[in-house]
């Protein structure tokens, strides 16, 4: 029979251990993320898959506010971020640090998650607006477009959902 482990079971690390534990070189790039919960949604989801940094860029709120700490359970005190004040700033500094540019969109000549193959080189994954998605002019300038394949009547999926499910893909 299988039994819920407790707390202890897990063996989680301590804010400390997190800190100090090499990291996947993925750095999660939020492009005008207007939702609070999305924002501590990202860093729970970065701190699960012991991502190395979040890029909040542009209206994306910045930590702290209680909708985000609501979501993110303590995670902003672990995952390391930065904010920028536009996406394009970002992309120039991950640029200058040879990161592979993948926006997560729907996009002419995007590739499907499950045909990507994920680069040798960092990768920082851009995640656009709720309402608008990643912005064109940072399309332009992504290595790739990665596109989550979708089977249903609706045209996407909730930003912080897409966030576990390429990070999930990327790591598996």
């Amino acid at each position: 029979m299988n039994e819920k482990l407790s707390m202890q079971d897990l063996g989680r690390l301590s804010s400390d251990e997190f800190k100090a534990i090499n990291k996947n070189k993925i750095i999660l790039v939020l492009d005008n993320v207007r939702s609070l919960n999305n924002v501590g949604s990202a860093f729970r989801t970065a701190d699960a898959f012991l991502i190395e940094e979040i890029y909040i860029c542009g209206v994306t709120g910045i930590p702290p506010k209680p909708e985000i700490e609501k979501t993110a359970l303590g995670a902003t005190a672990t995952v390391f971020w930065k904010y920028f004040k536009t996406t394009q700033l970002a992309l120039e500094e991950l640029k200058l640090n040879n990161y592979f540019i993948a926006s997560v969109e729907q996009a002419k000549n995007s590739i499907k998650l499950n045909q990507f193959q994920k680069p040798l080189q960092p990768i920082a994954l851009v995640f656009g607006n709720e309402v608008y998605g990643v912005e064109q002019e940072i399309i332009n300038q992504s290595d790739v477009c990665l596109e989550i394949p979708q089977f249903g009547t609706k045209h996407s999926f909730n930003v912080s959902v897409s966030m576990g499910i390429v990070l999930w893909e990327l790591l598996r």
